[in-house]
């Protein structure tokens, strides 16, 4: 008998707005699914964000795919986000299509070609489709941007393509819940509002019998169920973009101290979760001087705009305060955009990012030069033999991944941060990379914090430069940490969610 090639069935997420929790609750369907026994596969056809990652082949996506893969078991895939924008200025964006740069786009240009990216997506999506029981795909923003709709290729125009049931999600910590709900069933086609099969309200608060006349209303007027009332949750899970809360947090000062630089075009800021999965490290995102303090360790992290954000350091005045800091004996590290603009000079011939030159802090012996060509690895390497305060981190296995425009040229006899090579390639062709100058070390390796060894380290360098103990601190199995997480947000989701209608909903039978 002929096997029956395997069919994936579909459901989309979609929201009111940006940051409702379309991405969370993703997962966590995601995860519940896997749970029941289900091979599952996140997919979100487009995705603008400045957090991405490289793929074991090379290749580059958006986090929130990444994150979502974590809760399926899978490795990650650009089978999973086919396209990735990242804004390079208010009104254009870098084009990286199934993980390959095509080009930079103004948004008017890009709105215009996006339909012609369709083949794309089907051809990832089938791809996973045919590899999967479910598909989890997430939209973006909203359904009602009406103005959108003709062209739109990841609401409901990703619905039809793939014929996926969608339920619709509000946030009603965001206040006017039944009004955000309400008005986009009220915008939407009438085909499209038939595809609408229920209703999600995110992140409440309080007694849930209180809802209960409104969402007797709401159902009336939308002639949809509410399928679920998701509970504010706290869960330290990976955040999609810059709206993020984590910027927000006003973190009690740890006993260890770390102020990140909240530059204006942050990215990949993800490279800090596992430090704020430390009990007794305080991370802290500042862009202003006084919300610098005394911290033990400063980083400048990736940027999307390393020379726009270098300006944007200056004219703040925290450049002057970091250097103030450097000189006091605060521990200063940049990592990718943030190593580049710790060194001497940023030259951008090309207009990689923008024509020009620029002085940088010259805390680090190197100059950057950007290239039309861009780096897109994972590496796998270790620290150098380090001297002062750093020796501890000498020889350390790291891995991770680099995703940069520029490269950078340490002058003579200049120390090297570390020794790694392209994970991608057959033969181990190694590279230097980053350099330490004192107190000061840069490196293009991001995701180097979830080398559990170097990060136990490097806290315990700073723990003793305080005269505390190794005790004080201890360092979690991120991986670990991360699997818990989703567990839980699982738990949350059975929990809140009636999963019995969300599989009929998908057409599939289960016993209660």
């Amino acid at each position: 008998m002929k096997e029956t090639q395997r069919r994936a069935i579909p459901i989309m997420v979609q929201g009111t707005m940006s940051n409702v929790g379309k991405s969370l609750l993703t997962a966590g369907l995601c995860r519940v699914f896997v749970q029941d026994g289900y091979e599952v596969a996140p997919f979100k056809s487009q995705n603008m964000a400045l957090n991405s990652f490289i793929t074991e082949e090379g290749l580059e996506m958006g986090r929130a795919q990444v994150m979502q893969a974590e809760a399926c078991n899978k490795k990650p895939s650009v089978y999973m986000n086919p396209i990735l924008l990242k804004p390079t200025t208010d009104m254009g964006s870098q084009v990286i299509v199934n993980g390959e740069v095509k080009g930079n786009m103004q948004a008017r240009e890009y709105f215009k070609h996006k339909k012609q990216l369709i083949p794309d997506i089907m051809q990832a999506y089938e791809k996973l489709a045919q590899e999967n029981d479910i598909i989890v795909i997430e939209g973006a923003g909203s359904p009602a941007e009406i103005n959108l709709k003709n062209e739109d290729i990841v609401n409901m125009g990703m619905a039809k393509l793939v014929d996926a049931p969608v339920v619709l999600i509000g946030d009603i910590d965001r206040g006017g819940v039944f009004a955000q709900l309400a008005g986009t069933m009220q915008l939407l086609e009438e085909d499209e509002k038939e595809r609408v099969k229920g209703l999600i309200i995110n992140k409440f608060r309080g007694d849930k019998t209180i809802l209960d006349p409104g969402i007797t209303m709401l159902e009336e007027i939308t002639s949809k169920d509410v399928v679920g009332v998701v509970p504010y949750a706290t869960l330290d899970i990976e955040d999609e973009d810059s709206l993020t809360e984590r910027f927000d947090k006003k973190a009690a000062i740890g006993a260890v101290d770390i102020a990140i630089i909240k530059l204006p075009r942050i990215s990949n800021f993800t490279d800090f979760n596992p430090l704020e999965a430390i009990e007794g490290v305080s991370v802290r995102y500042v862009n202003k001087i006084s919300e610098l303090k005394k911290p033990d360790l400063i980083i400048l992290p990736g940027s999307k705009s390393t020379i726009s954000d270098l300006k944007w350091l200056r004219e703040s005045g925290l450049e002057a305060t970091i250097l103030k800091l450097h000189k006091e004996g605060c521990l200063v590290m940049g990592i990718c955009g943030g190593f580049q603009m710790l060194g001497r000079k940023v030259v951008d011939e090309e207009g990689s990012e923008g024509l020009g030159s620029l002085a940088g802090i010259d805390l680090l012996p190197m100059d950057t030069r950007f290239e039309t060509e861009k780096t897109r690895t994972r590496a796998k390497g270790k620290i150098a033999d380090l001297e002062g305060v750093f020796k501890p981190l000498s020889g350390i296995t790291i891995d991770g991944y680099e995703i940069h425009m520029g490269i950078s040229k340490p002058f003579k006899e200049t120390q090297t941060f570390a020794k790694v090579h392209n994970v991608n390639e057959q033969q181990e062709d190694w590279k230097l990379d980053g350099c330490v100058s004192e107190t000061v070390m840069g490196t293009y390796i991001h995701g180097i914090f979830e080398n559990q060894l170097f990060t136990k380290t490097l806290l315990h360098i700073l723990l003793e430069r305080k005269g505390l103990t190794k005790e004080d601190l201890v360092v979690v199995d991120y991986e670990q940490y991360k699997m818990d997480q989703y567990d839980k947000l699982a738990q949350v989701i059975r929990e809140s969610i009636d999963m019995q209608k969300i599989y009929s909903i998908m057409g599939i039978e289960r016993d209660r």
